[in-house]
């Protein structure tokens, strides 16, 4: 067992003003299953780059492991090959027959190494990578949200076999895996960064005790400040009436009074300039401890949503239907049946490949949403309701480029509303003035289901949106969709998410 020892790290991207990391010092035992959670944005993958030496930075990081990174890029002409001409390229060293006793783990065969790789499914291409990072012996191993684009199989093949598992640092936001998979959390606080011991959940669990207990001491300080200030106000206000006595008195009214009192009144008016300054000095302390109480204090703003009501209660109905692409020598999926009823939050299951997007563009399609060609052959019915607006939410976020004011001049959003919806996801306002090629994935997928969220509509279909989406802004949705009960016909592989927020299921 070795540590890694980080000691006032400090980073930031060249150009930028703002630190992704600033004076950071932890340590963590390389034989631990840690999970790295964190807001969309914080620098987890930065920090993953720096462990594997890719940017200067100033600090320290000091171990003697060597470091691994998923995912392995491959590039255009690999992948055009089969997996076993380039392993060794991905990793030095890397040998062919310990990869397949890797893969045997993850329930595959050595058969998938000869097949093209441009060929093989999402979840097949990710077990082979999974299986030739493993492969090596005492690396420690980074692995940056291997589960995102997989089916649920798939999805539970890689979490069982992470689970057998130690020595590394998982990136995820799915909450089934992380605590399935891991044993320790290295956490990026608002403010602050801390190393726990247990999964997601147990952290979770003591975060909420945590915070539940700064806010009630938050208002134990607030109403102590209160009274502070009272006090003061009127120690200062008696302070001012004794100075304004001081010079010119009636000797007629104020008989009793001499002018070497005045020694007096100013002695007594000290005091009390001395005790406003000790009551003014305490309430500095007192805002002080508040605010180091709430600095890492997670409190999500609760999204809105305008959903328009359609006069037809039925808003898509398929019967027998069926989808090929002209080019194609078996059909997408066959004899789908299923009526999408105002309420309804459904969600389309498959494993990867089955033809889940392909149904939600050819609902859009036909919706007059969108105009892109598909040259597939129907067979069936498929309605959708006259005069249905839909909000559509893509899984790809590679055609975001430019500023967000062109973003929302060329959706017709209004800027002040579609900023104040990314504030209510945890964007940084300095993030505003970045061109969107910047923003982490996660940052892109916030931007278009903000859009989402600011088009009313009918109906709202969103192709795996939570991809790259943080836990807290994942529950922030849940909660959303849970108030709002909006239409919504949605492809997301988080089980959890599908869990509370489904009303019901179809399975292509």
């Amino acid at each position: 067992m070795a540590q890694i020892s980080v000691n006032n790290l400090t980073f930031c991207y060249e150009g930028s003003f703002d630190p992704v990391f600033e004076n950071v010092s932890f340590s963590i035992d390389t034989n631990w299953k840690l999970g790295f959670i964190g807001r969309n944005g914080k620098g987890k993958t930065t920090f993953l780059q720096l462990l594997m030496g890719k940017y200067s930075y100033q600090g320290s990081i000091d171990t003697t492991v060597v470091f691994d990174y998923f995912p392995y890029p491959v590039t255009e002409s690999q992948r055009k090959g089969p997996a076993a001409d380039f392993i060794e390229d991905l990793k030095t060293g890397c040998e062919a027959w310990r990869v397949i006793c890797e893969l045997t783990q993850l329930g595959e065969s050595a058969e998938l190494l000869y097949r093209p790789y441009e060929t093989l499914s999402f979840g097949e291409q990710t077990k082979i990578l999974l299986a030739v990072l493993f492969s090596g012996e005492n690396d420690f191993l980074l692995i940056d949200e291997p589960t995102n684009h997989l089916d649920h199989n798939a999805r539970e093949t890689v979490k069982s076999y992470l689970s057998s598992k130690k020595g590394f640092i998982l990136v995820s936001h799915d909450r089934d895996l992380l605590d399935a998979c891991t044993d320790h959390v290295l956490v990026l606080n608002r403010q602050t960064i801390e190393v726990q011991s247990g999964n997601f959940s147990s952290w979770w669990e003591n975060k909420q005790r945590k915070d539940q207990f700064a806010q009630s001491e938050n208002e134990k300080h607030l109403r102590e400040i209160r009274k502070l200030k009272e006090a003061s106000r009127r120690a200062s206000s008696w302070a001012d009436q004794n100075e304004r006595t001081k010079i010119g008195f009636d000797p007629t009214k104020e008989h009793d009074r001499s002018i070497s009192s005045r020694a007096y009144i100013g002695a007594k008016t000290k005091k009390m300039q001395s005790r406003v300054k000790q009551m003014s000095q305490r309430i500095d302390r007192e805002i002080a401890d508040k605010e180091g109480l709430l600095q890492d204090l997670e409190t999500p703003v609760d999204l809105k949503l305008v959903q328009l009501s359609h006069h037809k209660d039925v808003l898509i109905r398929l019967k027998d239907y069926s989808v090929q692409y002209a080019d194609a020598a078996h059909p997408v999926f066959t004899d789908v049946s299923f009526t999408l009823h105002q309420g309804d939050r459904i969600a389309l299951e498959g494993e990867n490949g089955c033809g889940k997007s392909t149904l939600l563009k050819l609902l859009l399609q036909k919706a007059g949403v969108s105009d892109f060609p598909m040259n597939v052959v129907e067979n069936g019915i498929c309605e959708t309701a006259a005069g249905l607006v839909i909000s559509y939410c893509s899984q790809d976020t590679s055609h975001l480029q430019g500023s967000l004011t062109d973003f929302c001049e060329a959706h017709k959003l209004n800027t002040s509303r579609f900023f104040s919806v990314l504030r209510q996801l945890d964007f940084e306002r300095v993030q505003f003035v970045k061109n969107m090629e910047q923003y982490s994935e996660g940052q892109k997928k916030k931007v278009l289901l903000a859009a989402s969220l600011l088009t009313p509509a009918h109906l709202y279909i969103w192709d795996e949106p939570l991809n790259y989406i943080d836990v807290f802004s994942r529950m922030q949705i849940e909660k959303l969709l849970l108030s709002y009960q909006p239409t919504i016909l949605f492809v997301e592989h988080d089980v959890r998410f599908r869990e509370k927020v489904a009303t019901g299921r179809i399975g292509l």
